[in-house]
């Protein structure tokens, strides 16, 4: 099943004065991704901080390859590497008629919602729906030091 897919069209609000995709607004799609998941296998994200969870981010990085321009229609995709105790890293990718813009990584960390600061073990419902995309395999090179602790 991995990886969840979203489409999205790029605005003109969302680029420089080059006519190319402003870098800090890959952040952004990678949130709309995130959250566009929880929709599809949760409902949406009120599904899970119902239940008294919420996340965190605890990394992220980018590598831009190609830039995206105003109108242009982008293919993201997100596939979860990794799901240890209370942290999920997540690969998102975003392309262009099969050609990759921008690869991007984020490790979240669950929390509970009224203690942002403590940790919270991933509730095996969340777990089994996480897993759906996960392409996590032993040995994998996705952790990453501030997942583990």
């Amino acid at each position: 099943m991995p990886p969840f897919v979203h489409r999205l069209r790029v605005r003109y609000n969302e680029c420089d004065p080059q006519g190319h995709v402003f870098n800090a607004n890959y952040f952004v799609y990678f949130d709309l991704t995130l959250t566009e998941l929880w929709r599809h296998a949760l409902g949406s994200y009120e599904a899970l901080t119902a239940d008294g969870l919420d996340m965190v981010v605890a990394e992220a990085g980018a590598r831009f390859r190609a830039p995206a321009r105003f109108d242009d229609e982008l293919e993201l995709t997100l596939a979860v590497q990794r799901l240890g105790n209370t942290s999920m890293v997540s690969a998102i990718g975003i392309s262009r008629d099969g050609e990759t813009l921008a690869e991007g990584r984020i490790v979240h960390i669950f929390v509970r919602a009224n203690r942002l600061g403590e940790k919270a073990p991933i509730p095996d419902r969340v777990r089994r729906v996480l897993q759906r995309y996960s392409v996590e395999e032993p040995g994998s090179l996705a952790t990453s030091p501030i997942a583990e602790r």
